[in-house]
């Protein structure tokens, strides 16, 4: 009896593993770093079974952290893509990137990667639908200021953004987080500190449309200035999804936001029009 039962254990175990999402780890090539830079790529069981041109998130670490950081933290990322059938990608952005293209250090070019190399290398090698309505950016902290900003800068890439516990307003970190080495001193490089921050992108909304959804933890020390985007987008008339909720800056808040905003993308991805 116990030999029977685990010899059925074992083969239910082999065919969920068969069955389930597949994470690839890719070298991309950057061009304008002159580097290959990894990258995680999380792919549906759909695509074994039948393979069809799938939507694709692209979701972003923050701070200190890598490419590998939201499979590690959050592994229910492959179940996600398997309930909502998309792919998720999650590229490098290096230890404190801010995902820009820096205008004081030429060697970092994350606003380019993350924008424009990475996307045509998943289309190329993968089947994607190949069209801003299949395309949507998030992250967390640094992550969450990155898929607003660059989604906002290149909405002909992207039809979907958002951001968890963004670090939106490049002021909260004068003097932290490499802020200062990716644009600049907050004197010298006065116009830097205010053109390259989210609070001021905002300002001037792409002529493609964008569905925006971004949240904040009320113990987060970026919730004040997350609630004054939602403030100041509400003035601007920008359509968008704010949620805030108790919790701090942490895994434990990321690990529960992503999954609302996987569904908030999933809808935006089964749209028709």
């Amino acid at each position: 009896m116990n030999r029977r039962f685990f010899s059925l254990l074992f083969a239910v175990t082999c065919l969920s593993t068969l069955h389930a999402a597949t994470v690839d780890t890719a070298g991309i090539y950057s061009n304008s770093m002159h580097k290959t830079i990894k990258c995680v790529v999380i792919r549906p069981v759909v695509l074994q079974e039948k393979p069809a041109p799938l939507p694709v998130l692209y979701l972003l670490h923050g701070y200190s952290g890598n490419f590998s950081n939201w499979i590690s933290k959050v592994p229910e990322l492959k179940i996600y893509a398997d309930e909502y059938e998309l792919m998720i990608v999650c590229p490098d952005g290096d230890y404190s990137s801010w995902y820009f293209d820096s205008p004081v250090d030429t060697s970092m070019r994350y606003e380019t990667y993350i924008a424009k190399e990475v996307p045509e290398y998943i289309d190329a090698h993968y089947p994607t639908i190949k069209d801003r309505k299949g395309r949507a950016i998030t992250g967390l902290s640094m992550g969450g200021h990155g898929g607003l900003f660059l989604a906002f800068r290149h909405a002909d890439v992207f039809g979907a953004c958002g951001s968890m516990s963004g670090g939106v307003n490049l002021q909260d970190s004068r003097n932290k987080f490499d802020v200062i080495k990716r644009i600049g001193d907050t004197i010298r490089d006065a116009d830097n500190w205010k053109k390259y921050s989210v609070m001021t992108i905002i300002e001037n909304y792409p002529k493609d449309s964008l569905a925006i959804i971004f949240d904040c933890g009320t113990e987060d020390f970026f919730y004040t200035s997350n609630h004054a985007l939602h403030e100041k987008m509400l003035k601007l008339k920008i359509p968008h999804d704010y949620i805030e909720r108790p919790g701090s800056h942490n895994w434990v808040y990321w690990a529960n936001a992503v999954k609302y905003q996987l569904l908030f993308f999933k809808t935006f991805f089964d749209r028709k029009n």
